[in-house]
């Protein structure tokens, strides 16, 4: 299994900064918004040229590491005609930019009525909020299509694909062979559903198969009844569990922290290399 971390969690800026702290941490790669990473880059179409985009690919890229997703987050759903017209324009934008930043991939959640921030809204689990994505990434994927590229999905509990089943559907609608997903348990999860998060997991692997393109990493406790996300290994999710079920659904399995920053974020990385080099381990002695 690979380990990388979303580049705007390593508290630094610029491509080759990105580069010498991935190397530092031994990391695979990075999950790479650029807008949130690039010093001169703005979330609007036409902010970053192809030129730039191969550049950052090279620097990022040396050493052996990856960019394995190009984030170009946005509310499909949002109330805010206005905000969806510029998120779709700029995810289109990184579709075209995709072959020059090295990576096939472009990925975004599913959002909610709510606007902002994505959270809860009644009107997430309509059939229309669910008509209304699947016509906005049937669009989307369509035209990723054109420039052989992949589209990549993530639900979340308060979204529109608020469940792996729902996102599953979603796609299964949209019919095309270029869409993948992202798989954030943390995400499906809340207060009244926590108990079942690893059957959750379990559904999700499932069902979800070999189109996960990558799998984030995050962690929790429960503080006043909610769910509060922590550093990686200083929470309550058990990743001997966790791992393996990952590395057993696919041995290749690309993992990527999220929202793990600061001190946390190097006893993150050994803390999860300890456990995937005893899975590997063990697995190799059973085989």
């Amino acid at each position: 299994m690979k380990l990388m971390v979303r580049a705007h969690d390593l508290g630094v800026k610029g491509a080759e900064n990105i580069s010498k702290r991935v190397c530092e941490l031994s990391l695979d790669g990075v999950q790479l918004v650029v807008y949130k990473s690039i010093d001169g880059v703005s979330y609007a179409p036409g902010s970053l040229s192809k030129e730039q985009a191969a550049q950052i690919s090279r620097v990022i890229k040396q050493n052996g590491k990856d960019i394995a997703l190009i984030g170009a987050y946005f509310n499909p759903v949002h109330p805010n005609i206005q905000k969806i017209e510029t998120g779709v324009a700029v995810f289109k934008d990184y579709i075209s930019l995709a072959q020059s930043l090295g990576c096939g991939f472009v990925g975004s959640e599913t959002g909610s009525y709510n606007g902002d921030p994505w959270i809860y809204h009644p009107m997430n689990h309509s059939d229309e909020a669910l008509d209304r994505v699947v016509d906005t990434f049937s669009a989307l994927a369509s035209f990723a299509e054109e420039n052989g590229v992949n589209i990549a999905m993530e639900g979340a509990f308060g979204h529109v694909c608020h469940t792996p089943e729902r996102l599953f559907e979603a796609a299964k609608r949209i019919g095309k062979d270029n869409i993948r997903f992202i798989f954030d348990l943390y995400n499906y999860l809340d207060i009244s559903n926590v108990d079942t998060a690893y059957e959750i997991l379990e559904r999700g692997l499932s069902l979800l198969g070999d189109r996960i393109l990558l799998f984030h990493i995050k962690d929790f406790v429960i503080e006043d009844n909610k769910l509060k996300q922590c550093g990686v290994g200083r929470g309550v999710l058990d990743f001997d569990r966790i791992l393996r079920a990952i590395y057993f659904h696919n041995k290749n399995s690309i993992l990527v922290l999220e929202g793990t920053t600061g001190e946390d974020l190097p006893f993150a990385v050994t803390y999860l290399k300890d456990k995937i080099h005893k899975i590997e381990n063990d697995a190799s002695v059973i085989e």
